[in-house]
């Protein structure tokens, strides 16, 4: 479970992040990300096209908990949205894994140049 501090929760804030910052997508997912003062906020979007309601919340608590682990080695004023594709109810945590890093990588460094 992500801390409440590091929860995205206003859709204004899942709009701006997803209008206004950067994105890097994968095969299982796309993160997108943008500075903003504050903690890391971090916001899950899994849409009825993953599966149904047990599948779309098995999901999300995977991302989760990915997303917890590696919490410090985010930019401290970050703010993510993580998008499942569809693809994601069938992948390994290992696969997903490795696409959110590559994710990350790819937005940490789109940040810095931008």
């Amino acid at each position: 479970m992500l801390p409440r501090a590091h929860r995205m929760r206003a859709s204004a804030s899942f709009r701006s992040v997803v209008r206004s910052g950067v994105r890097a997508g994968r095969s299982h997912l796309v993160v997108h990300a943008s500075t903003a003062p504050g903690p890391v906020e971090v916001g899950f979007v899994v849409s009825r096209r993953v599966g149904p309601a047990v599948v779309r919340n098995r999901v999300k608590r995977r991302l989760r908990e990915l997303v917890r682990e590696r919490l410090d080695a985010l930019p401290a004023d970050a703010h993510l949205v993580v998008r499942a594709h569809p693809s994601a109810a069938q992948a390994s945590s290992v696969e997903l894994g490795a696409d959110l890093d590559s994710a990350l990588a790819t937005v940490a460094r789109r940040l810095v140049t931008s």
